[in-house]
């Protein structure tokens, strides 16, 4: 039997070579373009956010007229426990240790209601539930995963808060209008399901069906399939989905800042009480254009890159020691 190449004259295999030279220059130009933009973004917010703890500005007092406010301690800004901690537009004034730990509570709170509704639910959609079922919830959780975030923040503010609001005067609470850590908790429940159920119910379809016919061939229910095989299958799929989810709650502004009450101070472990996070503390200030008070903003991003890129790091070092625990 000849050789298929046989058949392939030298000005085809020219063409041939010269095709997949185009597309693959454009896929390179298409990698280099994203991560252009990633490292245009940090450039730029780096050089902006570190400015306020080099450099001095101008600010305002009522008694002696303008003066000069030295560069920020970048300790207290990382662990003060109050934004406005001293006269107001002063550099010493601004403080986010608060708002840090506030919003690893509030992404902690909403990933424990999320993962197992997340996981359970793309469980359904690729497994258990039948086919026209699984096809109207799989375009539900598509459509979920495309409202934009202001959408999901009016309905917190409009529905959320109020129904926050009632818990609070079942336990005798009184709330701030239903702005709360819970209301925000539930908010970021609703945007990052969507996200993390698409990602875990495709890796949970791509798991080979001999690995599922071996486990019921085993006598293994299928119910004990999907659990201790599906499941433990996916769970790189499921990590990934989960860490999508976490970014999306971490980088989440309008919504959140809709409904979280944006308190000034103190780490909030209350449900019922207002509560502050990194993006919210951006938000309120991007008013300004110029000063201490626009630069800041600024610093509150270089820090929540930071928040982002160790919670990352953080999730896959123990998605890679679950991974071993199973090897093991």
């Amino acid at each position: 039997m000849q050789n298929v190449q046989s058949y392939i004259t030298p000005k085809k295999m020219r063409q041939k070579n010269r095709r997949d030279l185009i597309f693959k220059l454009i896929f390179q130009s298409a990698s280099l373009l994203s991560a252009s933009f990633v490292i245009m973004i940090i450039i730029i917010i780096s050089l902006k956010g570190i400015n306020p703890f080099i450099q001095s500005y101008e600010g305002f007092n009522n008694a002696t007229g303008v003066v000069t406010l030295e560069p920020t301690n970048v300790f207290k800004f990382i662990t003060g426990m109050q934004w406005l901690n001293g006269p107001v537009g002063a550099s010493s004034a601004y403080a986010i240790g608060f708002a840090i730990v506030n919003t690893i509570i509030a992404v902690i709170l909403s990933l424990v209601l999320t993962i197992p509704v997340a996981v359970l639910t793309a469980l359904l959609i690729a497994k258990v539930a039948p086919k026209r079922i699984a096809n109207f919830l799989r375009t539900v959780v598509e459509l979920l995963a495309s409202i934009p975030s202001i959408i999901y923040g009016v309905i917190g503010l409009g529905v959320i808060t109020k129904f926050v609001s009632w818990i609070g005067g079942l336990f005798g609470v009184q709330t701030a209008a239903g702005l709360s850590l819970l209301s925000t908790i539930i908010v970021l429940f609703m945007m990052t399901l969507p996200t993390i159920t698409a990602v875990a119910e495709t890796s949970i379809r791509a798991v080979p069906k001999d690995i599922i016919e071996g486990s019921l061939a085993l006598s293994a229910t299928k119910m004990q399939t999907y659990f201790k095989v599906v499941l433990t299958s996916a769970k790189s799929g499921i990590f990934a989905g989960i860490i999508l989810g976490v970014g999306r709650a971490l980088g989440e502004a309008t919504a959140v800042s809709m409904v979280s009450g944006n308190s000034f101070s103190g780490v909030t472990f209350n449900l019922l009480a207002t509560t502050s996070t990194l993006t919210s503390r951006m938000l309120l200030g991007i008013k300004e254009t110029s000063g201490i008070d626009y630069d800041i903003r600024f610093s509150v991003g270089l820090a929540l890159m930071v928040v982002i890129l160790v919670t990352n790091v953080a999730l896959k070092w123990v998605m890679k020691k679950v991974g071993n625990l199973d090897e093991a």
